[in-house]
């Protein structure tokens, strides 16, 4: 049976703000290898025998990220991309993957659900755990990865097994109660990870949740496909995928099934769930301290601190964590990591950007950088890519002055079609068509002056877009 790995990518990145991010979520987070989450998780996927084909769920909004993040792997592999008009949690998102898979490769097709923001250090031992689960798949039942534990963990759901029995799938406890499934050895962490033949799956989401089948069943029949060589892309229809419950798979059907069987293993895995496990991830010195980046202390200990770009000093304390980026700041004790998703909420709730977008954003033709901002203006730094093309486009609210300080631009002014190269500029008043667009083969970077009495991204009309945004 074929083998097709399905890799969960998303999320609203709230427990590791202010890395992780809603337009820059988790699995686009850099380990220290130099490589994210994402790709690690992309080359376990592209390293399982036989594997010719990797499914990826996402949304519109990373594609062009995620296909960055995989052109920089050297992988015979085929890409295809499931797009989600907005999350409907993990039930939705497997239950796409498999109709797709059923109808393009038959029922009995394997499929292995991973999720894009885990580490597993243990690759040999990841394999052997894949081709146990591939057996009992094979067999026609549903196997789940349960993690051997080693520390009384409260961040993580729990299986309690008899071997390659399921007895029960259990919340996050209490650190008395996760102490004590640690003292039993009857628990496993749950994984979240799955290997299932299509058919099997789509049998049990019809018995146990027949709406979230039949919804996401409607938005694949009117789904958008495009496809090319080693590529395809589905976009499911949004006006079905909106009914779809919004259910992990965990509730509509592992708690429920009676085909579902555990894989016991020890993979060296992580889910990176907050700042407390990112900080294990980093070497510790004599203090126990652990630091990324320009970090000085005195008569400091047990503090996790993340500072690229600024030097930190801390004097006199024990057990914070410091995450410090160009718009953000975050400082917080280590027991207390976990709670930085209420202050993603407080900055949603007052409408700050800074709960979805970093200073510097990434565009399909490239990235903007906020360089300042202030009452009626906002000063940009624009990199767009060789063949790159800004979408044709208006704002009601603001005008804009380019200046390019390298490479050469193609821009549309209103009626005027003109070429700009280094120290020239133009004006584009609101109101006016205009497009900017890289003709070189070396990035075009420009200077962005923006003025106006409202400046927010949301101020765009849209006239023809080259990556099918609306």
């Amino acid at each position: 049976m074929q083998l097709i790995p399905v890799i969960l990518s998303g999320g609203a990145g709230t427990r590791l703000w202010p890395i992780s991010r809603e337009a820059h979520p988790k699995p686009f987070m850099r380990l220290q290898n130099g490589k994210s989450l994402l790709q690690n998780t992309f080359n376990r996927a592209a390293q399982l025998p036989g594997v010719l084909e990797i499914v990826t769920v996402t949304n519109r909004e990373l594609l062009f990220k995620t296909e960055d993040e995989y052109a920089s792997i050297s992988a015979n592999i085929h890409l295809s991309f499931i797009l989600e008009p907005f999350g409907r949690n993990t039930a939705a998102a497997i239950a796409a993957a498999s109709l797709d898979i059923a109808k393009r490769h038959g029922q009995d097709t394997l499929i292995l659900v991973l999720t894009a923001d885990h580490i597993i250090n243990d690759i040999e031992a990841f394999k052997g755990a894949v081709s146990d689960a591939c057996a009992l798949a094979h067999d026609g039942r549903i196997a789940t990865f349960g993690i051997q534990p080693d520390s009384p963990e409260t961040g993580y759901g729990y299986i309690e097994s008899e071997g390659s029995n399921v007895l029960r799938f259990i919340e996050k406890p209490t650190l008395e109660k996760a102490q004590e499934y640690l003292d039993s050895k009857r628990y496993l962490w749950n994984s979240g990870m799955f290997c299932f033949r299509a058919g099997s799956l789509l049998e049990e989401l019809e018995k146990h949740a027949p709406t979230t089948l039949a919804g996401t069943l409607k938005s694949l029949a009117t789904a958008r496909i495009a496809t090319g060589d080693k590529f395809y892309q589905l976009e499911l229809d949004s006006d079905h995928f909106v009914n779809v419950p919004d259910i992990s798979i965990d509730y509509a059907v592992m708690e429920k099934t009676d085909r579902i069987s555990v894989v016991p293993c020890s993979i060296g895995w992580s889910d990176v769930g907050s700042w407390n496990a990112v900080s294990e991830l980093t070497q510790v010195d004599s203090a126990g301290n652990r630091c990324q980046g320009k970090f000085y202390s005195h008569e400091s200990t047990n503090c996790f601190v993340h500072s690229p770009d600024r030097v930190t000093a801390l004097v006199g304390v024990s057990d914070l964590v410091v995450v410090d980026t160009p718009d953000a700041l975050l400082i917080s004790t280590l027991d207390n990591s976990q709670d930085v998703k209420h202050i993603v909420k407080q900055l949603k709730a007052n409408g700050h950007e800074a709960y979805k977008t970093h200073r510097t954003a990434h565009r399909p033709w490239g990235t903007y950088t906020v360089l300042e901002e202030g009452h009626r203006f906002k000063i940009k730094r624009i990199e767009v890519n060789p063949g790159g093309s800004l979408s044709l486009q208006l704002h009601y609210h603001r005008s804009e002055h380019w200046i390019v300080v390298s490479g050469t631009a193609k821009i549309i002014n209103g009626d005027s079609e003109k070429f700009l190269h280094i120290n020239e500029s133009t004006y584009i008043p609101a109101g006016e068509k205009h497009r900017l667009s890289n003709p070189g083969r070396v990035p075009l970077i420009m200077i962005e002056v923006q003025s106006g009495e409202y400046l927010g991204e949301d101020d765009i009309v849209r006239f023809d877009d080259n990556y099918g945004r609306p």
